[in-house]
């Protein structure tokens, strides 16, 4: 029998038959994660959860409907190999507990994030065990995945969300109205914003751009496609954009208030330099992400500059 084409797809053909041969495609074209992508492509195509669709290729069910689908797939699975983040042909990306909505114009959230999330996560909680609530600034928040977690995680929880480039404030409105109409989003330069909250704010999270000026990120997906705004931290060490950031994050939190930053595996020795450069923290450390890397800074807002300030 044949081997199964994205030339041959039609509409009898079971959902393990669809997957396998999608997988084939995307595993010839170098994708790292073939027989993953090739579900949810099958599922988007066909209209259904990547779960219904596991349970159709167990049962040996066809799940395509027509020959609109059959096209929709081929399509779909011939962009992914030509190296097209799979959360744009989705139109959305996992993060936390929510589906995004993303596309081109914004920085796809990756699953890293998520753990520099469950920092600011785990300190709104305790501000608001003890106090009953809690102020928290997301800067830099491209599709709003941040913010929009601890709205939606931290009762009592009030947040703000600061983006200066349009196309990825669009796209982090939507998904701000659609999951957490709570946020206030504002678009304006996060080293300014937020003025009226200076010194008011318990917790600053930021995943501000930080790749350092020449350095092309390795994937295709990544490089070709992300938005140069959302990926180039400017300066030789790629931390110019984070310095601001950490002014910004110093002049809007409490004493005592938690920062804390993305950054790439091998600045954190610079991260944590820039963070003390200030003057302004205290207890400043390196945490690690997903896969033990070296990938966030976190440090406390001290009393020292503050109390110099109102003496002056």
């Amino acid at each position: 029998m044949a081997e199964v084409t994205l030339a041959t797809l039609d509409v009898s053909q079971t959902a393990d038959v669809l997957v396998r041969a999608v997988a084939r495609e995307l595993a010839a074209a170098g994708i790292e994660t073939p027989r993953v992508d090739a579900e949810i492509l099958v599922a988007h195509a066909a209209g259904v959860s990547r779960g219904d669709l596991q349970h159709a290729a167990l049962l040996g069910r066809a799940v395509l409907a027509d020959q609109e689908q059959v096209d929709r797939l081929r399509s779909l699975a011939t962009s992914r190999a030509e190296r097209l983040p799979l959360q744009h042909l989705t139109g959305t990306a996992p993060f936390r507990h929510v589906e995004l909505e993303v596309g081109p114009g914004v920085f796809v959230p990756r699953p890293e994030t998520e753990v520099v999330a469950q920092v600011a996560v785990d300190e709104a909680l305790r501000v608001v065990a003890e106090r009953g609530s809690v102020v928290v600034v997301d800067l830099c928040t491209g599709s709003g995945a941040i913010a929009v977690a601890i709205a939606q995680e931290v009762p009592r929880a009030q947040v703000h969300a600061v983006e200066l480039d349009a196309a990825a404030h669009a796209w982090a409105l939507r998904n701000v109205e659609r999951l957490a109409p709570g946020v206030t989003l504002v678009r304006g330069d996060a080293r300014t914003a937020l003025s009226a909250l200076d010194g008011r704010c318990d917790v600053v999270v930021s995943n501000p751009p930080y790749v350092p000026t020449g350095a092309v990120p390795k994937d295709r997906e990544v490089a070709e496609h992300d938005p140069a705004v959302a990926l180039y931290g400017l300066g030789a060490d790629g931390l110019e954009v984070p310095r601001g950031v950490t002014r910004a994050a110093a002049r809007l939190l409490v004493p005592g208030g938690l920062y804390v930053m993305e950054h790439a595996e091998v600045q954190d020795a610079g991260a944590r330099q820039m963070v003390d450069a200030t003057g302004d923290f205290e207890g400043i450390h390196t945490r690690p992400d997903l896969t033990g890397r070296h990938r966030m800074v976190v440090a406390r807002r001290s009393s020292a500059r503050i109390v110099e300030d109102s003496s002056s």
